[in-house]
């Protein structure tokens, strides 16, 4: 088996590309369902964020698997893969292994040492779980990559003050305008990521705050989060209203198609109002006719490279110190990989003292007489399993923990030899 990861991201793509590759949260189901149908992936993950899409695999055959992800990826996203080809990375064993590693810890966000990463992957690995994608090497993956993505949070600095899609885009604004505390802004969706926004406006002074949102209660509980801010809440059928009274809005909702276009603001704004338009949403809640409005500027995730650039030098050698915590957990992932090539010759050992342990039992115990076996069969039974599990235990444990490949190949030949193990194993 092995491991490979096929994806995009901020990094290979443009927005408009990752758009359409994006998976929504609510079209995981059928997407694994539709990957793990195909018959070279015997394991898959879904990671969508709005800067990147990556699909890690098990297979058996990495060419075969690699073409059927690819394949999927175009018909999902409706691109020929020739074009889709020139947008995709694709990584094996060892390195899709470091790759997901260093997504978990935020080491390859667009934000580096952003926080939000990691309770992506966790939603990945549950979902993945739940719809039974995820089997045994990837939640063994997944786990040692969440785990990977703590410790770089614990015991280095890298997250302490890290900024975020949210606050990055706060930052474009406060940078494009002469006040932001005199502003007008307007929010749309009440999700994490709005959450994050409210937070970053208050503490660059923005006092006028509005947040639209599909459903009041959704909203209701963002701005309980806040409790000392006058916050206003309007619904989504209000939009357009609060747009035509607002000087800034961030869009971050999960809508799959464009919320604003050019249409509906030339509509319904003032010729001689301007307003600015900051979309962190993938795919973009804006169109981009809306450029073609002469009072209108608008930003999108990919604008936000700029301010990123400065958090960058000031997060490097964090980074570097983060590097040697991730080696380790790829080096503990490696060691469990390679013990995976005992299993086959433990359960051999096991299954065959298995039958000799249960035919001297029968044995003894019809020696032994119904009355007493019936009385006594337990405590037999407890001390024949005992004595086969502390006799089997050190040459499991030894086997298991040998890292030289070739010796611990000549120790799975010698027990098979010694135990005359059924000889369906193969060794190269």
């Amino acid at each position: 088996m092995n491991i490979a990861v096929v994806g995009l991201s901020h990094k290979t793509a443009p927005v408009e590309i990752r758009e359409k590759l994006s998976i929504p949260e609510p079209q995981t189901e059928s997407a694994i369902a539709q990957l793990t149908s195909y018959p070279h992936i015997d394991e898959v993950a879904i990671v969508s964020t709005c800067n990147r899409l990556e699909i890690y695999l098990v297979t058996s055959e990495v060419d075969h698997g690699i073409r059927e992800v690819t394949q999927f990826l175009a018909d999902h996203s409706k691109l020929p893969v020739i074009s889709l080809r020139h947008h995709l990375f694709m990584l094996l064993h060892e390195d899709a292994v470091m790759h997901v590693m260093r997504v978990a810890a935020g080491l390859d966000s667009l934000v580096l040492g952003e926080g939000q990463i990691l309770a992506q992957v966790k939603n990945t690995h549950k979902l993945g779980q739940q719809y039974n994608g995820i089997k045994t090497i990837l939640n063994r993956l997944f786990k040692q990559a969440i785990t990977a993505g703590k410790r770089v949070r614990t015991e280095t600095s890298i997250g302490t003050g890290a900024v975020s899609i949210s606050s990055a885009a706060v930052e474009l604004a406060q940078m494009k305008v002469a006040n932001l505390a005199a502003c007008r802004v307007a929010i749309l969706g009440a999700g994490k990521m709005s959450r994050l926004l409210v937070q970053h406006l208050i503490s660059k002074g923005a006092g006028q705050i509005t947040i639209i949102n599909r459903s009041r209660e959704r909203a209701q509980e963002l701005t309980k989060q806040f409790p000392e801010q006058p916050i206003k809440i309007h619904l989504l059928s209000e939009m357009m209203a609060v747009i035509a009274e607002s000087d800034l809005v961030f869009t971050s909702t999960s809508a799959t198609e464009p919320i604003l276009d050019r249409a509906k603001l030339e509509l319904t704004l003032e010729p001689q109002c301007s307003l600015m338009l900051f979309d962190i949403s993938v795919p973009r809640n804006v169109h981009a006719d809306v450029n073609e409005l002469a009072n209108v500027q608008a930003f999108n995730v990919d604008d936000l490279k700029a301010v990123v650039a400065q958090n960058y030098e000031s997060r490097r050698k964090m980074a570097q110190e983060a590097e040697k915590l991730l080696e380790e957990e790829v080096e503990a992932f490696d060691v469990w990989w390679r013990s995976l090539e005992t299993v086959s010759t433990i359960s051999c050992l096991r299954n065959k003292i298995e039958t000799i342990r249960e035919q001297e039992l029968e044995k003894a115990l019809s020696r032994l007489g119904s009355e007493f076996a019936e009385k006594h069969q337990e405590i037999i039974e407890a001390l024949t399993r005992g004595i086969v599990n502390k006799i089997l235990h050190d040459p499991m444990v030894q086997l298991r923990s040998q890292q030289d490949v070739e010796a611990r190949r000549q120790c799975m030949q010698t027990l098979h030899v010694l135990f005359n193990l059924d000889a369906g194993e193969q060794f190269s």
